[in-house]
């Protein structure tokens, strides 16, 4: 590749010509965290406990324990820089305090060379995650030791004010995406909300056996139908999994796990095939398959689980569910006002992927000065 004007050739590809490479060593030290006994980790805090963080409860959200003895060393507060050294290694942890587990670095750093959050988000690059794993290695468990940190190439804008004004752009590229995520989830509850109202049951309304209005079918293998550039799209449980240029099925029908996922419905409105561990339904005349599905949306699906060990639906037990049914035309207008609120998440989903995808591709220019901003 040809050298461009005003840039140089260094371990990490082009950078400006003024931007300095440094390793981490020179300009960061680290403290590796605490493993903590079961036995001294508390559900109650008292007055000196802090919080333990863990890649658990970082991940799971799960119960908090607290620990009542420490060293300040492996203390942090929001203002520190955390990162998994060991297992899922290369986590990058930040605004939260308490005391860190043994697999965390706390990253510390020298405030007069580099700005914290153009650190933070060198770290999270996906080119630097690659260097990261690649130190951490390809044992079983990776662990990435002091040295291998210590190593990771880094390059450093020669201002702290073009770090900065790096790391306010990819921050507010973060604020956009989370207030697309927080759009999102709002707009999920509004439907499950518009759901429980729209299909409870009226005066009028006729209760009837799911059997009454379709017909519970079985998938098939898909072996032998499967083909590298098919039309139609083949379904399992976690959606689709491969195409082919056969189909069980030509018309709208909701889908239902029959083992393993069986509590994520799935809509087709085109040509399908589906394997073996997925129902789909042939719908009778006179009701509005939408609006089926999304009856299935609100049935407890695992209070009809049929198996001990791999969740189970039988379609003979699906059929005898009772659920209570308007007018066709009155199914055909709810389903229309749950639809329009699908395609208003669906946009707002698109959306968030391109943003997800534009920010990535800034990391990229950004934090190896490809674009400056100075």
């Amino acid at each position: 590749m040809e050298l461009k004007k005003g840039y140089k050739q260094t371990e990490v590809g082009f950078i400006p010509s003024d931007w300095l490479l440094k390793v981490l060593k020179e300009i960061c030290w680290v403290n590796q965290g605490l493993q903590i006994a079961i036995q001294n980790r508390f559900k109650d805090p008292t007055e000196k406990s802090k919080i333990y963080i863990t890649i658990q409860f970082l991940n799971d959200g799960k119960e908090i324990e607290y620990i009542n003895e420490y060293s300040q060393s492996v203390c942090c507060e929001k203002k520190d820089i955390l990162m998994t050294r060991t297992g899922n290694t290369g986590i990058v942890v930040h605004d939260v305090e308490g005391v860190f587990h043994n697999n965390f670095f706390k990253i510390n750093f020298d405030k007069n060379q580099v700005v914290r959050d153009y650190l933070v988000y060198y770290l999270k690059d996906k080119n630097t995650q690659k260097i990261i794993l690649n130190r951490a290695g390809i044992s079983t468990i990776p662990d990435l030791n002091h040295n291998d940190f210590y190593s990771i190439p880094i390059p450093l804008p020669p201002t702290k004010s073009e770090q900065t004004a790096i790391a306010n752009a990819l921050s507010d590229a973060d604020a956009y995406i989370s207030s697309l995520e927080k759009l999102i989830e709002k707009k999920r509850n509004i439907k499950q909300g518009a759901m429980q109202q729209l299909l409870k049951p009226k005066k009028g309304w006729e209760i009837k056996r799911l059997g009454e209005v379709l017909k519970v079918k079985h998938g098939k293998s898909q072996k032998g139908v499967e083909e590298v550039n098919g039309q139609y799209p083949i379904l399992g449980t976690g959606g689709q999994m491969g195409v082919t240029d056969h189909f069980l099925y030509d018309k709208p029908s909701v889908l239902i796990g029959r083992k393993g996922t069986i509590d994520k419905p799935q809509f087709m409105e085109r040509p399908f095939w589906t394997v073996d561990t997925l129902f789909y339904t042939e719908v009778f005349i006179g009701y509005n398959v939408k609006y089926i599905y999304y009856i299935f949306n609100l049935i407890d699906w695992y209070s009809f689980n049929e198996a001990s060990g791999v969740p189970s639906l039988n379609a003979k037990t699906i059929e005898k569910i009772e659920k209570f049914f308007p007018s066709l035309l009155e199914q055909n207008k709810i389903a229309q006002i749950l639809s329009d609120i699908d395609n208003e998440i669906t946009s707002l989903e698109t959306k968030l992927t391109k943003a997800k995808q534009i920010k990535q591709g800034m990391m990229q220019e950004l934090l190896t000065g490809k674009i400056r901003l100075v």
